[in-house]
């Protein structure tokens, strides 16, 4: 998004500020600047210049529609539920970086697990760019609650490590493109 658009928001909005993940209110007439709209949240900054968080949820207070889930396919195996667990993962966003978790190179690793018939376990491994990152949880949280609400997933677990650490070259190519890096 090239340019920053201000807007009036249409109700009160739960927010979560950035970087430190507190969770706090914007009211009804309070005007935002979009800085990012990607994946199923928005981040603007607030008129005290505070970067937070909108759930899409709320995208109506911002005048804006919720994003549409990424395409997936309705096959019921392990390889098609694991295709299905990438797949949304790309849709969560560093609310700071304009770069999807998997391109950013912040999951390790997604194994999917036999429970029951047609049921998966989901054991997400992933990182932070930084370790006290306060967004973490809430990009842990993302992603365990986008996981779980696909079919035949039956539990989600979403582990945060630390080792290896996170370095900028573990970003796709694309991403470094993105971000002008590359």
């Amino acid at each position: 998004m090239a340019e920053r658009e201000s807007i009036t928001l249409t109700r009160n909005v739960d927010i979560i500020t950035i970087p430190d993940g507190h969770i706090s209110k914007l009211n009804e007439g309070d005007v935002v600047t979009l800085h990012q709209a990607l994946g199923d949240n928005f981040t603007v900054i607030t008129p005290y210049g505070h970067m937070v968080r909108i759930a899409g949820i709320d995208a109506d207070a911002l005048g804006k529609e919720a994003h549409q889930s990424a395409t997936l396919t309705n096959e019921n195996n392990a390889q098609a539920v694991e295709q299905n667990c990438w797949a949304v993962m790309k849709t969560v966003y560093d609310p700071e970086i304009p770069v999807n978790i998997v391109d950013l190179g912040l999951v390790y690793s997604c194994d999917v697990n036999t429970v029951a018939k047609e049921q998966y376990h989901v054991h997400v491994m992933m990182t932070l760019t930084a370790p006290g990152c306060g967004m973490g949880p809430v990009i842990q949280s993302d992603v365990e609650k986008g996981i779980k609400v696909l079919q035949n997933v039956a539990s989600v677990n979403v582990e945060i490590v630390l080792d290896p650490p996170w370095s900028r070259e573990m970003m796709s190519e694309v991403a470094q493109v993105q971000l002008g890096l590359f």
